[in-house]
């Protein structure tokens, strides 16, 4: 997500996924003039969250730039934000905030929950490919894509990947939506066109991310694509299961309907 760096704002995500209406500017010395937020919406992550944090923070760094992480944990059993706190207090407050919640309430919300806590100009959610790419057309979103050239995933069996291809290839014919993956949840977002997109959207759990990229194409945004490898997680189990298909399912009828 992104901010006009003239103005102060701030942002975090999972976006990443990361979300913010703050007004505060970077006094960072970095050599960017941007503060990039990052999301991370978590529940029962405890063994993946320090190995995400770290590459991210060790990406930030290396293209010496002003960065911030926005963890937002809802009440997991396992001990994750008792592990976010140690983190916070390795990488600094500034870098690692910490924004829990009193229980369960789903993917979106999360990262409603997080923007509001956000002081960067952009939220990534791949970064210096992303970054690059945003500048060559100034574009509002760049969303990350496993299904073109130099795109793919890894550790899924065929089942699953059966089931994303089904699921974005419903999509593309039923909606239009005028990218190869809109499941995926690497994106970099403009500020405030992630704060405008999240006020219009409806949907807050897996439907989220797809009705997010559809309402910008509709809405006339520039949506550019950057190919990822989607490395499944580490440690522990996906958390799509047949709920999750049938709020998809339904989730497209409405956006047909609606958008």
């Amino acid at each position: 997500m992104a901010r006009n760096p003239t103005a102060s704002t701030s942002t975090p995500t999972p976006t990443s996924t990361s979300t913010s209406t703050s007004t505060s500017t970077s006094t960072s010395s970095s050599s960017s003039p941007h503060k990039y937020s990052v999301i991370l919406p978590t529940y029962q992550e405890r063994r993946n969250l320090p190995v995400i944090v770290y590459l991210l923070a060790k990406t930030f760094k290396q293209h010496d730039l002003a960065w911030e992480i926005i963890i937002v944990d809802d009440a997991s059993p396992d001990g994750t934000l008792e592990l976010a706190q140690q983190l916070q207090e390795l990488y600094g407050e500034q870098h690692i905030i910490l924004r829990p919640r009193t229980g369960k309430l789903g993917l979106g919300s999360a990262y409603v929950h997080g923007l509001k806590s956000c002081s960067g100009d952009f939220v990534p959610k791949f970064l210096p490919q992303f970054i690059a790419k945003q500048k060559i057309r100034d574009a509002d979103v760049v969303t990350g894509t496993r299904y073109i050239s130099g795109g793919g995933v890894y550790g899924w069996d065929l089942k699953r990947k059966v089931i994303s291809r089904g699921a974005n290839l419903l999509a593309k014919i039923v909606l239009w939506p005028g990218v190869s993956d809109v499941t995926g949840s690497f994106r970099l977002y403009k500020r405030p066109v992630l704060e405008r997109l999240i006020n219009e959207t409806v949907s807050r759990g897996y439907v989220f991310q797809m009705e997010i990229i559809v309402r910008a194409k509709a809405t006339g945004c520039i949506v550019d694509e950057v190919p990822i490898t989607f490395v499944d997680r580490v440690f522990g189990e996906s958390k799509l299961g047949g709920s999750e298909i049938v709020q998809y399912a339904q989730g497209i009828w409405m956006l047909f309907r609606t958008v």
